[in-house]
Parts: C-alpha cells; structure tokens; sequence
C-alpha cells in the first residue's frame, strides 16, 4: 500500500521476514533518530526475537519512507486468539513496546504511519501493550482515524542518572547507612568487574542463566527464563547489541570465578537491567547483590549521559527502598470504526484479566507468609 505522490512519503506493509532481517542498517539509523525509543525497539532485539518466537506468515510491519529513507516503522504480528489481533513484536518478554518514528519528520510521519496501521488491521484490532508514557505511539493514538481506548499496563520503576551517593540520600537516613554498611562489607569481598566482549557473549549467557536458575531455585523462576529458546534469543541479541553499543553484559568475579552477571539494555533514553543472576553463596559473605549491580549501572549510566535507570516492569520491595519514580506503561486499543464491538469486547477481556492479575499480586505476599510459617511449624 501507498501513500502521497512520488517524491513524499510512502507507505508499505511488510510481511517477509528475509526482508526484515535485511532492514538492519536503515532500521537502525532510524532508531537511533527516535529520542522516546527503548532498547526494545532496536532491530537487534526484535529480529532476534522474531527468530525465536515468531510465527510463519504473522509477520505485519508498517513502514514509511520518505524517498529511500525509513522514517517510520511499527513492527507487529498478527494473532488470532482470543481473537484477531495486530500485536507489538516481543512478546511477554519486551518490557516496552512502541513505534519508530524519525523525530524531524514526526509531523507528516505519524498520520502516515497511523493511516497505513489503520489499513493494515483489517479485520484486527492493534493491541499496544507496555507503551512507556513519552513513547512515539502517543502520538499515533492521537491521530488514529478510527475508533480507540486507552488501559494503564505494567507498573516500571525509575531512577535519574546521578552520582550513587546521591541516589544513597534519596533513601531515609537509616536505610541509606545500611547500604553503606553493605557496600564496605560487598568491597571489603574483592569483587571484581569484567564487561563481556561480543567474542564473549555466548559463553556470558550461559553462566548467567545458570547463576539466574540457581538464584531463583525453589522460589518461583519465571519458567520462560528456563526454555532454549530464550537463551538463543537473549545470546543472539546480546551479542548484537553488545556489537552496536545497544548492550552490555556485566560479570562479577570473586577469586577469578564469575558470582554474579547482569545484561543491560541500553537506548538513548534509558539504561534498563533487564536480567541478573547472582550465586546464593553471595549472601553468607554479606554481598547486597541488588546494590552493587545499581552502584555499577548508575555510574555507567551517568558517564554515558543516559537520563533514566530503568528497573524496568515490576515493583518488588527491593526496588522501593531507592524511591524511585513509579511509572505506568500504557495499553493503546486501535480498531477500524466498524469493528468498534470487537474493541470493546477486547477492552472488557483485558480489563478482566487485569483485575485477576492485580487480586493475585495481593494475594501472594500473604500466601508466601502462610507458606513460611506452615515451614517453620514443620521444623519445629
């Protein structure tokens, strides 16, 4: 499909994923052009996921160019339950989904974009899911031409770039001395960083997988974190983005032996850690895992000039004690006028599930205390 005469933009729909995979080098220039993009917009994450995770003949990505230059992309994929949806490549394992649109170009690229979508869907509706608030998809869903509604989604938290003492005095005064105590006690071990080459990267994600199902055994490993596929996955787009700057894994040596790893994905918006593993034999040695990863990523994140470090979707307790900035992503519900009933019937689902969802994240916490103390009367 086009758009405009020769010599404006045009708009096109790809569904060939030899294609995409050949779409690196203009894809990334137009990445690079769009300020609010994440790392989960990069073609190195989400080539790579399509490798692993996508589906033949689902592939649905709209393109604008102007003359030969990409300016405008949303790359999505077609799926059919619980009925036809347009939704963003990456899946449950992208902590940010968003389009790309070329910032000097925005004013004619995003009713573009939003006009070749809209022919695009068909039949579907575009689900936009974890759309962080800031994103280039805002825009887009103020120009849709048809009918829309607007969820919140995932709950992210948030830090600003600043030297780590500063970040120490953000914390109440007792808190912040028991950091400090850690931090001398996590020195005082030797630990020692080595961040991974490209060469690397394979051998890297192994280890941390490994430390990441060791860390978690018998407390609720995500089990996608477990499968092949996600270790082919985070090892090729690693080593990608390691490549292009986009990345970078993290090992921690203690006595030459790597004890913790961590990959860290990076855009010019944020600097998110998005997966760490650390050895349990840590804490008999007081190491504060949580803080020496922060300690290592808010100072690369400060001398790089990236304004955020993200801990991206999720609120554990731990991430509280820095009082961070709680950030609500957004879900966008795009549909042609004419399918307005499938909307809201998507809306009425989604909704659903969201209650059920926020139920159980009450529930557990109590459950985990029941749990322990049922142990504890076992022991006894």
């Amino acid at each position: 499909m086009t758009a405009g005469s020769p010599g404006a933009l045009t708009v096109t729909l790809c569904r060939d994923p030899r294609q995409f995979a050949a779409m690196e080098e203009p894809w990334n220039r137009l990445f690079r052009s769009c300020p609010a993009a994440t790392p989960f917009q990069s073609h190195a994450w989400l080539h790579s996921w399509w490798l692993s995770y996508g589906r033949e003949g689902r592939l649905r990505i709209v393109l604008v160019r102007r003359g030969e230059e990409l300016v405008g992309a949303a790359p999505l994929m077609l799926v059919h339950r619980p009925l036809p949806l347009l939704v963003p490549l990456g899946g449950g394992i992208t902590d940010y989904s968003d389009v790309l649109v070329a910032a000097e170009y925005a004013a004619e690229v995003v009713p573009a974009l939003a006009h070749g979508l809209h022919r695009a869907a068909r039949g579907a509706v575009v689900d936009l899911r974890e759309v962080r608030p800031g994103a280039a998809a805002e825009a887009l869903y103020e120009q849709w031409p048809g009918v829309r509604t607007k969820l919140a989604d995932s709950t992210c938290m948030e830090l600003p770039a600043l030297p780590f003492d500063e970040l120490v005095k953000r914390m109440p005064a007792s808190g912040a001395q028991r950091v400090r105590a850690k931090l001398r006690k996590t020195d005082a071990a030797g630990i020692e960083e080595h961040e991974v080459t490209e060469q690397e990267v394979p051998r890297a994600v192994r280890t941390l997988l490994r430390l990441h199902e060791k860390q978690w055994r018998g407390r609720g490993v995500t089990p996608e974190h477990l499968k092949p596929r996600f270790a082919e996955h985070l090892t090729r787009a690693t080593r990608r983005m390691v490549r292009a700057g986009e990345g970078r894994l993290t090992e921690f040596r203690l006595d030459g032996k790597v004890v913790a790893a961590n990959v860290t994905l990076l855009s010019g918006a944020l600097s998110g850690g998005y997966l760490y593993g650390a050895d349990p034999e840590l804490r008999s040695r007081k190491v504060d895992v949580a803080t020496l990863l922060l300690r290592y990523e808010a100072g690369r994140a400060l001398a790089e000039g990236r304004p955020v470090v993200s801990f991206l979707r999720g609120n554990e307790p731990y991430k509280n004690h820095w009082r961070p900035e709680t950030v609500v992503n957004q879900r966008f519900l795009l549909a042609r006028t004419a399918l307005a009933p499938l909307l809201r019937l998507h809306e009425g689902q989604a909704a659903g599930r969201e209650r059920a969802v926020g139920v159980l994240r009450e529930a557990l916490p109590a459950a985990r205390d029941w749990r322990a103390r049922l142990n504890e009367l076992r022991v006894r």
